[in-house]
Parts: structure tokens; sequence; C-alpha cells
């Protein structure tokens, strides 16, 4: 029954006079508390619209209304005015982008090539770059400028020379990017050529190429070897032809003389001929050794070859 009362009431848009001076009381103190709290909740607004924070390594464009301003705010905090200006950060720490290219060498040889530079925003230059390329300058002018100079550079050289001077190939990519990037502000770290990719026929090319080349060095290697053992059996041959001659001019008859004296085993010679016939005189040295005299021997001997003993006596 109450229920229905107080709902018959709020259909009428009237109440008890108790509750409705109730009802008033907390409408006031809502009323007085309400601008308080939006002025509380404006002030804090206000107060963080007017604060902005720069991390390290970057640095802030100050726009007003869109403007840009001359002014680069460095790290750390700075106050602002809220609504009227804004600041843009810009990362001036090292970069690093990696592009890929497809081009054509000076033999007409296609090369694909990877790329990858490290680069940096100059403090100075942050906010001509913010005003003249924007934010997204990596993809409106850092890599397509590595891409032309990637095709200029590599139209210049075979593709044998980009293997052999890959040095100065790069050395060469890194002064034309520096000539286009460099004047809106951007500084050069590091520029690196990954890779050199060409095609399987060329590989294959280069592979036989340089299996020829070692093939080609063993055989000289193989050559100066021979020249120089038959030179050594040259010299050898020479050296043993001079020690021989050297010999010959030495031998004389005293030499000769000596060396069957040397060579001798102490034994006379047991058979000795006159040159018709042969006599064995073992028997006369074995009389005159044990004392017995024999004036000749009892037995003639034909004559036969000299044996070694009489050939070294003849000697």
């Amino acid at each position: 029954m109450l229920l229905r009362l107080i709902f018959f009431f709020l259909m009428s848009g009237r109440l008890p006079r108790s509750t409705q001076s109730r009802s008033s009381a907390a409408s006031d103190v809502y009323k007085r508390q309400i601008p308080i709290l939006l002025a509380v909740i404006l002030a804090v607004f206000l107060l963080l619209s007017s604060v902005t924070t720069i991390p390290a390594g970057h640095t802030g464009v100050v726009t007003t209304f869109g403007k840009v301003s001359g002014t680069v705010l460095g790290e750390g905090l700075h106050f602002k005015l809220p609504f009227i200006t804004n600041v843009v950060k810009i990362d001036n720490r090292v970069l690093k982008t990696e592009v890929s290219s497809s081009s054509a060498s000076k033999d007409l040889q296609t090369v694909n090539s990877t790329i990858a530079l490290n680069y940096r925003i100059g403090r100075a230059n942050s906010a001509s770059i913010y005003q003249n390329i924007g934010t997204d300058f990596e993809n409106v002018l850092i890599n397509p400028a590595i891409q032309e100079c990637v095709k200029s550079v590599t139209a210049q050289f075979t593709a044998e020379e980009l293997i052999t001077e890959r040095q100065k190939v790069g050395d060469l990519m890194r002064e034309a990017l520096a000539e286009k990037i460099g004047p809106y502000g951007f500084d050069i770290e590091v520029f690196n050529i990954t890779s050199f990719e060409f095609s399987e026929e060329f590989n294959a090319a280069i592979e036989a190429k340089q299996t020829a080349q070692q093939n080609a060095l063993k055989a000289e290697q193989d050559l100066a070897r021979i020249k120089v053992e038959a030179q050594q059996q040259i010299e050898q041959a020479r050296a043993e032809a001079e020690s021989y001659r050297l010999k010959n001019q030495e031998i004389t008859q005293e030499t000769l003389a000596m060396e069957w004296i040397n060579k001798w085993d102490g034994k006379l010679p047991s058979v000795a001929s006159d040159g018709s016939m042969m006599f064995d005189i073992s028997d006369i040295i074995a009389a005159a050794g044990s004392g017995k005299s024999a004036s000749a021997p009892s037995t003639p001997v034909a004559p036969s070859a000299p044996s070694a003993a009489s050939a070294a006596a003849g000697e």
C-alpha cells in the first residue's frame, strides 16, 4: 500500500511535505558541490595540459596552432600553453632500417642485395625535418634513397667485381646516400651490405671458374715441383761427375799400390807361369816352410785362367 502511495505521488509530481523538504535540502547540497567538483576537474585538466615530458634521446618540436616554431625542447619536464601549443616528440637515437633491392650489374646480371642502415636525426634538425618531411621520414625519404643509390652504384660494376670489390662498392653507396639525405639533417652512422645474391646460373659459372683456376694453380705448382726435382737431379749428376773427375786426377801408381797393399790378405799366389807353362808352387812354398828343398815342381800344370790373387798381383 505504501509503495502504491509513493508511486502515485511520483507520477503526480507531488510528495508529502516532509519528503519534499528532505529532497530539496539534498538538492541544495549537490548544487553547491557540483561547481567545486567541476572547478577541481578543470584545474587538474589545465595543469596536465600545461606540462609535457621529453624522454631521453628525444627532442620536442613546439607548434602553435599547428605552426612549427623554431623552439626545440630538450629532455625533461617542460611547460606549455594548453590548447594553444603542442609538442611533437622526435626520436634522436640511432635508428635502423633494412631495405631489399633488385638491380642490374654492368654485365646485365640480376643482383638482389640487402642493405642495413643505421642513422640518426640531428637535434638541431628536428624542427625542419618535422616541418618538411613529417614523422614518417623512413618511408618518405630514407628507403627510396637507399634503393636509388644501390641501383646506381651496382650498374658501375660487373657481377664479379661486386664480389671482389665489395668494400669499395659499399663506400660508394654510402657516399651517394649521404649526398641525398644529408642536406635534410640525417646523419649516417653505419652502412652495411648484408648480402649479394645472384642467379643460379651465375653462381654455377663462378664455381666452375674457381675450379678451373684451382686446377690451373695446381698444374703450375706441379710443373714447378717437376722443374725443381729435375734441377736437383742435374745438380746431383754434375756433383757425381765432378767427384769422378777429381778422383781420376788423384789416381797414380803410388795410390794404386797403396790400395793393393790395403786390400792384400798376406797370401802369395799359389800358381806361377812363364807364359808357356804354369807351375803349382804351393808344394815349394810348403817345403820351404818345413825346411825341405825342392828344385822344381814334380808335375807341370797346364796354363789356366789366372786366379783372383794373380790378377791382383799383376795390377
